[in-house]
């Protein structure tokens, strides 16, 4: 196997490792042109980053007006707070007066059981000197204080002053009665309010809480996009510094790769979760593209070679996790991210099948598994295009 002269391989390792090396984890990853320069990459990169700015600004924002909802639903809870203050007050006057109320009943009736017995010794004393007998039995058999008011008032035996206090008492009576039920009516309706109030509060509460779990989902996502632009401004840094290592390496002189479309073996055993192509991002509706495809696996399982090359990368990449890149020749590479262990070094030759790590989830992918890739000349490939149908 012939190993082209340095000197002449510096571009195209300069536009190929530049091309491979970014924002395939990335949430608004973008295609490389084929035979890009690094001032192009670069700028690339940099677009991304203010892309990435503009989602974090827009998590800023949400958050901002979340908490301004917060602050106007705390304004509202303390109205309600106020009302159902006065409610209770009113309430408490309500029923004290209430029990006030039902003393004085109890009082006057008391004052008018007294009148009843003076009344009945009234009507003995009249019998005693023997008026009218039918008279006497009729005031005696009287059942309760009404009847004997009525039966009272018709007979010419009992007093105009007696006839006007037995008046004036059954007056008060009434209109103690009359009170109570009024009294106890709007008892009725304070509680009613009472639960009205109440269950605005609650509502209010429930309203509050749940502004608050957003708020606090809304300040995880902020972190989570701070520290996803945080590594992708050192990924830039990082990929200057490889691309300028990488003019002093070699390609691989490989052939034949473009004529295995559809043969490649799978680097992993494993079903795709994370497709390769432009997708939605679902929580701010923005174009996604995916540079490669995710591939679930059990950890531990063992990451391999899809076809014979040169390893030209092999190490912790941020936002990749341990990353494999091998060089196949003619312009193609495979990438190997999440790896858990890397089982290979840069210079490497690598034969079909073998072994170049294991399994993880050391990428930004939170799953088990691993990131797969093959990119011609810098422009990202459908991997399951180029893999055997299973």
């Amino acid at each position: 196997m012939k190993i082209p002269d340095r000197n002449r391989v510096k571009p195209a390792i300069l536009s190929l490792f530049s091309c491979f090396l970014f924002f395939t984890f990335f949430p608004l990853s973008v295609s490389c042109p084929a035979a890009s320069s690094p001032q192009d990459e670069f700028k690339k990169i940099q677009k991304d980053i203010k892309a990435q700015k503009e989602k974090l600004e827009q998590v800023r924002k949400r958050e901002s007006s979340i908490l301004t909802e917060i602050e106007q639903t705390n304004k509202q809870l303390k109205v309600v707070e106020s009302d159902l203050r006065k409610y209770k007050i009113r309430l408490a006057n309500t029923e004290a007066r209430i029990s006030q109320v039902e003393q004085e009943i109890s009082v006057s009736r008391g004052t008018l059981e007294r009148h009843r017995q003076w009344m009945k010794r009234k009507i003995r004393t009249i019998h005693k000197y023997g008026r009218n007998s039918d008279v006497m039995l009729l005031l005696l058999s009287a059942g309760d204080m009404s009847q004997l008011i009525r039966i009272g008032k018709n007979l010419q035996y009992i007093t105009a002053h007696e006839h006007t206090v037995i008046n004036s008492y059954q007056k008060n009576l009434d209109n103690l009665h009359e009170k109570e039920k009024q009294l106890t009516l709007l008892k009725q309706e304070l509680v009613a309010n009472r639960a009205k109030v109440l269950s605005e509060e609650a509502t209010l509460a429930q309203k509050m809480s749940s502004k608050e779990t957003v708020l606090a989902s809304v300040k995880r996502e902020k972190s989570s996009q701070t520290k996803m632009l945080r590594e992708m401004e050192e990924s830039s840094k990082r990929l200057r510094e490889i691309i300028r290592k990488s003019e002093k390496g070699e390609v691989f002189a490989g052939r034949g790769f473009a004529a295995l479309k559809g043969r490649l073996p799978w680097p992993v055993d494993g079903k795709v979760v994370i497709p390769y192509g432009s997708q939605k991002d679902p929580q701010f509706n923005t174009p996604v593209f995916r540079s490669g495809t995710f591939i679930e696996s059990h950890s531990g399982s063992q990451a391999k070679a899809v076809h014979e090359g040169k390893v030209v990368f092999a190490e912790w990449f941020k936002g990749y996790g341990q990353l494999v890149i091998i060089n196949h020749g003619e312009g193609y590479h495979s990438l190997y991210g999440s790896l858990s262990e890397i089982f290979t070094k840069v210079g490497d030759i690598i034969k079909e099948h073998q072994i170049v790590g294991r399994v993880g989830n050391s990428g930004l992918v939170n799953l088990p598994g691993l990131y797969f890739e093959l990119r011609y000349k810098g422009k990202p490939l459908n991997p399951v295009q180029w893999l055997q149908r299973r």
